[in-house]
């Protein structure tokens, strides 16, 4: 009988490349959409088959447990989240409301409804804050910087609290910048390749950004993808910071994305003060050496090959119209 998982947020970049991966190894697929934008929401439709939705709601607990049941899923894969740091500051309450009390409804609907299903949540690195060490790892303590980090370290604490406490097969990922071609032009790295592709193509003239200087963690969503998976196929239920190692800055992303396409960055990339968040974090540098050593999991993408998939990508997007 096939295995069944229930994912949420399955249309956004990090449910659809799972569902793909899911549905190649035989599982039943049944989803919780959220919030779609239309290059994702086809790309679905285009590549993953076959997928029961839901009309569930993180912030709607009787449209949680009528979810669980109908799923009945052996794994639960958390996604559904305001996932923009920016737009958190302007949404501060809603994206509390989801991201954190989302996730204790979710635990409470599996307790109540299905509690021997395996869950996995999509925590961030962005809990770290300015981090008292780098790199950072499992035990690094949490400092979180924004509201969306606040909320994604409650969310992190309460599985802890859940897996402790009634012996539930919970797991968070603590999952650093991950990007592919589905990623939303709200973030960086997106607004850098879509902007590098149009401006080739004489659709835009410049790219305003903020802190070129900021230092991130990228890797390629469909590699984080397996070690989320990988950490629901252990005995035991844990932790772990999913992440390439390796740190690269705003300014080498638009390098490469420009560098691509046979660009100079710096003749059309400018800096907006304006741009700049209320509180930015330098630098995040994650060590995956529990990843790799427990789970045997290693990207295989390097940052070039992604920013270059990226570019790529957004240029045949727009040729095609």
């Amino acid at each position: 009988m096939a295995r069944r998982a229930l994912i949420t947020g399955v249309v956004g970049q990090d449910g659809t490349f799972l569902t793909d991966f899911l549905l190649g190894k035989g599982y039943e697929v049944f989803g919780v959409p959220g919030p779609l934008t239309d290059d994702v929401s086809a790309w679905t439709a285009a590549r993953c088959g076959p997928v029961t939705m839901l009309a569930a709601d993180l912030e709607d607990m009787d449209s949680l447990l009528t979810a669980v049941e109908e799923a009945s899923p052996d794994e639960v894969y958390n996604f559904a989240a305001q996932s923009s740091v920016g737009e958190s500051w302007r949404g501060a309450i809603a994206t509390t409301e989801t991201n954190a009390v989302g996730v204790l409804r979710l635990l409470e609907a599996l307790r109540i409804v299905k509690p021997d299903a395996r869950m996995f949540q999509a925590s961030s690195a962005e809990m770290f804050g300015n981090a008292v060490e780098a790199p950072q790892r499992e035990t690094t303590p949490l400092r979180p910087r924004s509201p969306y980090a606040a909320s994604k370290t409650y969310g992190f604490h309460i599985v802890g609290s859940y897996r402790d406490s009634y012996g539930m097969h919970a797991s968070s990922g603590i999952l650093f910048n991950h990007e592919s071609p589905l990623r939303g032009v709200q973030f960086v790295t997106r607004k850098i390749t879509d902007a590098a592709a149009r401006i080739s193509l004489g659709m835009q003239t410049e790219l305003l950004l903020g802190n070129l200087d900021a230092r991130r963690d990228w890797g390629y969503a469909g590699d984080y993808i397996q070690a989320m998976w990988l950490m629901l196929q252990q005995d035991v239920a844990d932790d772990y910071v999913i992440a390439t190692g390796i740190t690269h800055t705003v300014r080498e992303f638009c390098e490469a994305a420009f560098a691509r396409l046979d660009l100079d960055y710096e003749r059309y990339v400018k800096v907006d003060p304006a741009l700049f968040r209320p509180v930015d974090i330098n630098a995040f540098w994650g060590d995956p050496t529990r990843a790799h050593a427990v789970l045997g999991w290693e990207p295989k993408v390097s940052f070039r090959g992604l920013v270059e998939m990226m570019v790529d990508a957004d240029l045949e997007r727009l040729r095609a119209g």
